[in-house]
């Protein structure tokens, strides 16, 4: 009997989806309607109208011409032809030399940053300056200046000649030696200010708790300090990897012709070649591998905050 009391009791209607009520659609009419509402949107307006001119209608008119055939007909060819033959290998190039020059800027600038942590703040600041000022000369300049040093009778190469090194005089331009050290030294800056920032930020009393504990200087680096500043290193290598990408002047300079990278192809096409269509496309491209290490840097982030809440919770 109460088996079937309870079998025809009625069952509880499941809620609806909560929706756009009346109430909130007046509470936005009212939001609106506020005098500072309508102020903040005047003083956006001119923000908004200078971002759609000088970005947002590029972009889309760059895509547009990246979509045309030589006909006036809408096509893709221009990005077949963009991963095909010549041109893949050029966009693998820069790809490649991106990747390299992304990590030996960690490197460095991961040493160089640790360093700079552990010195007094008046010595701290020098260094920093010594980082950051040569940032402020044209890249022209440096880029002629790095070819000085690393010429066959260069600064670099005669030190390394009276040293009697074997092998030297080396090849250090022309090749992707060169650009990678020339495109390193353009991103060094960015990743040393994004480290320091981040190592300055650490808690040393931390350090300190895990080597009270018994804790090895390897085993505090590997558990603590470096969890500490992942998120540094991962916004470092994404924003020079970035950077590399649509890099022109410096491996235009100092590479070879198989050292080619998209943006110097990108040159070709347009002031060589009048290929318009073919230079758009591969800018779409660029802006797509843009937009793709943009979006790994937000999983990134997501993963390690997934990661240590985890770890919180255990």
């Amino acid at each position: 009997m109460a088996g079937s009391a309870l079998a025809t009791q009625p069952q509880p209607k499941s809620q609806p989806a909560p929706t756009a009520t009346p109430g909130r659609m007046n509470r936005l009419r009212r939001a609106l309607a506020e005098r500072r509402t309508r102020y903040g949107l005047l003083n956006a307006a001119p923000v908004v109208v200078y971002l759609l001119i000088l970005f947002v209608y590029p972009i889309f008119s760059t895509l547009l011409l990246s979509l045309k055939g030589e006909e006036g007909g809408w096509t893709l060819h221009w990005y077949a032809d963009a991963f095909q033959g010549a041109n893949l290998e050029i966009l693998l190039t820069t790809l490649r030399i991106s990747a390299e020059t992304s990590l030996l800027s960690l490197v460095i600038g991961f040493l160089l940053a640790n360093a700079v942590t552990r010195l007094k703040p008046l010595w701290a600041g020098l260094v920093m300056l010594v980082v950051i000022v040569p940032h402020f000369i044209s890249a022209l300049v440096r880029t002629y200046g790095w070819i000085i040093l690393l010429g066959e009778h260069g600064v670099v190469n005669n030190v390394l000649t009276d040293l009697h090194i074997p092998g030297a005089p080396f090849q250090l331009l022309y090749n992707e030696i060169g650009v990678v050290i020339g495109t390193t030294s353009v991103m060094l800056p960015y990743t040393v200010l994004l480290l320091y920032a981040v190592m300055r930020a650490v808690d040393r009393r931390l350090l300190a708790a895990a080597a009270s504990m018994g804790a090895g200087r390897i085993t505090i680096f590997r558990r603590v300090y470096l969890p500490l500043v992942a998120p540094g290193l991962v916004n470092a290598g994404v924003l020079c990897f970035i950077l590399c990408l649509g890099y022109y002047l410096t491996p235009a300079l100092m590479g070879g012709p198989k050292q080619t990278m998209v943006a110097s192809l990108i040159d070709d096409q347009v002031m060589k070649q009048n290929q318009w269509n073919g230079a758009s496309a591969l800018g779409i491209i660029l802006l797509l591998l843009t937009f793709a290490g943009l979006l790994l840097l937000r999983l990134l982030k997501s993963a390690g905050e997934a990661y240590r809440k985890r770890g919180t919770a255990s």
